[in-house]
């Protein structure tokens, strides 16, 4: 392993952003009880002084409450970084509740970006996603309204989260797309059998959210009955018990690799993706500071290609067991999938 001087940028659109971003989600939302204030602060703090220049968030997480955190903390060092949020799933009040609605229509959109400018206490959103396709709604015309936010200078670039290379396609033909955020890792492919392609041909970088799946690949998570209530990963069929047995096993033989390269499990998963392409900027997401700059230290783990083979052998869609979403859950999205 050798550690470089100074961690090179990758592209993403307009921007040059550090190869490891900072995935907010779980400060607010997903994994159940929440940070303090003080420590989601520090968090994102130390992110920032670490030399993390993309901060992802977005609509849906926390219902607005991530968009508000990051706004709070993070809006005096504004020139830092580089903001992305996503538009097009939020949450809407009924009189049950709150709920997550996926709209794209436009008028929805123009007016989502003006709520999370106020709550991101910004003039402008640096990268905005459209966080899912609403299918009842032509992704030509959702982009377009996307488009509308750049012209007004609300916007600089765009990206979309969970879409297919044809859906890509059409979208970048009504406005330039400067990202696809997916979710990839060793345990997650489906990116390979066309979408990471579509964006080096169409310049876009790759974002790869949940890029330790989930703690998977961290080792740590052990026992799936000690997750909260409220943990989404309960609704994941990977996570059911039967199924993480299984899946368990295969980090015996990813363990030998992170011990050849001199690193921990997490950022072997890191590593990897790093690897696999320079289009590619990995967000994990974690509430711990320990964590975090164990995540970024990542960024001095060197694997042979002897080594990436393995892992590839090791952890695929052959050897994973459970689909990553419920049947509910996979009809939102629009990305290919593997044949069974």
């Amino acid at each position: 392993m050798t550690t470089p001087s100074k961690p090179s940028t990758r592209p993403i659109g307009p921007f040059q952003v550090s190869p490891i971003g900072l995935g907010c989600m779980n400060l607010s939302h997903a994994y159940g009880q929440p940070p303090s204030f003080d420590d989601a602060e520090r968090l994102l703090l130390r992110a920032l002084d670490l030399g993390v220049t993309l901060f992802d968030t977005a609509a849906l997480y926390g219902f607005g409450a991530n968009e508000t955190l990051v706004g709070q903390v993070l809006a005096k060092h504004r020139s830092r970084f580089v903001l992305a949020s996503k538009c097009g799933m939020q949450g809407v009040q009924f009189p049950d509740g709150m709920k997550r609605v996926i709209d794209g229509r436009p008028e929805t959109l123009r007016a989502s970006c003006e709520a999370s400018l106020q709550r991101l206490q910004t003039e402008v959103i640096d990268l905005f996603y459209l966080h899912r396709w609403d299918k009842q709604v032509p992704i030509e015309d959702s982009v377009g309204a996307l488009a509308d936010l750049v012209r007004a200078g609300k916007v600089r670039a765009i990206g979309l989260s969970e879409v297919s290379a044809t859906t890509l396609r059409k979208a970048h033909a009504v406005h330039p797309i400067s990202a696809v955020q997916t979710e990839y890792s060793l345990w997650t492919r489906n990116p390979e059998i066309a979408v990471l392609q579509a964006c080096r041909d169409i310049g876009a970088a790759f974002v790869a959210f949940s890029p330790v799946a989930r703690g998977f690949l961290t080792g740590k998570v052990r026992d799936v009955a000690a997750f909260d209530a409220k943990d989404i990963r309960r609704a994941m069929p990977r996570f059911a018990p039967d199924n993480y047995r299984t899946n368990l096993a295969l980090l015996d033989g990813v363990a030998e690799v992170a011990d050849e390269a001199g690193c921990t499990l997490a950022q072997l998963a890191l590593a990897w993706l790093l690897h696999c392409a320079p289009h590619i900027v990995p967000i994990p997401g974690t509430t711990r500071v320990d964590h975090l700059e164990e995540d970024l230290g990542a960024l001095r783990v060197r694997l042979d290609q002897e080594q990436m083979a393995r892992l590839d052998e090791i952890v695929n869609r052959h050897t994973v067991r459970g689909p990553r979403y419920n049947a509910g859950n996979q009809a939102e999205i629009d990305t290919e999938e593997f044949d069974a």
